[in-house]
């Protein structure tokens, strides 16, 4: 089933009161997916191909915070609301609020076209959260597919990042170079080297990564979801290795039912 990229996702980034323009048609047999993958992994760029090709809706927690940024206070859900004010004292949103976000947008995760959670979940707590949900709907997960990389390839894909101060395109200094070393080809504005992509604060970030989702891993790996994928490639070679998985994956789900 092809994907439909007319579809806004309007109902998942501006909350319940908001509906998508074009809703995927229905799919007998929806694909419904957690993705893992610690930063640098490509994770977004997988879940933008397999909504391609899958037809299933891309929910990224992320793009939901970030459209949140935009959107005037009166026009934010109750839940974003008071995880965006958590966020501004810097302090940690709780599973609770998180689960109250996502449950105010429960008709994404009913979408007749199946769903790739993306961010979510993130810890023991919020899975099972999910896990009760989805057994109360009646409906289940068809995999968790975790993006596996080395750490020392992470450091080199996130500290190799340039980001341009004007129009915030990302260059890489081996990946994806600046036609002109420290200038975005894009406006001409000066290329930097943000916070995040610092050596140190990647490797915080990945500790922190691996003490929250060790525990997922081994949580769905004990519910036979998990799919393992090298991360290792171009992405459309990680996307076929990823669709190849997922269907025989299916194709043994379906042989167990018949």
């Amino acid at each position: 089933m092809a994907a439909d990229n007319s579809n806004d996702r309007a109902a998942w980034l501006q909350g319940p009161s908001a509906q998508c323009a074009l809703p995927p048609q229905r799919n007998p047999m929806p694909w419904r997916l957690v993705l893992l993958g610690a930063p640098g992994v490509g994770k977004g760029t997988q879940a933008d191909l397999l909504n391609r090709r899958l037809g299933a809706c891309h929910l990224s927690t992320g793009d939901v915070f970030r459209a949140a940024g935009s959107h005037r206070e009166e026009d934010q859900s109750p839940a974003i609301k008071k995880a965006m004010e958590i966020v501004r004292s810097g302090g940690l949103v709780p599973d609770s609020t998180v689960w109250e976000m996502i449950r105010e947008r429960s008709n994404c995760l009913h979408c007749g076209g199946g769903f790739i959670l993306d961010g979510f979940p993130r810890t023991i707590g919020q899975a099972e959260l999910l896990k009760q949900w989805m057994v109360d709907e009646g409906m289940s997960l068809m995999a968790v597919v975790n993006y596996e990389l080395t750490a020392e390839e992470v450091l080199r894909r996130l500290s190799g990042r340039r980001t341009c101060e004007q129009c915030h395109a990302v260059f890489h200094l081996t990946d994806h170079r600046a036609k002109v070393s420290g200038t975005c080809d894009r406006c001409g504005g000066k290329l930097f080297q943000r916070e995040d992509d610092r050596r140190e604060s990647i490797v915080v970030r990945l500790e922190s990564y691996e003490r929250s989702t060790t525990p997922l891993i081994e949580f769905y790996d004990k519910l036979g979801l998990l799919v393992r994928i090298d991360a290792t490639g171009p992405p459309d070679q990680i996307c076929a290795s990823t669709l190849a998985s997922l269907r025989s994956r299916r194709a043994e789900h379906l042989g167990q039912e018949t």
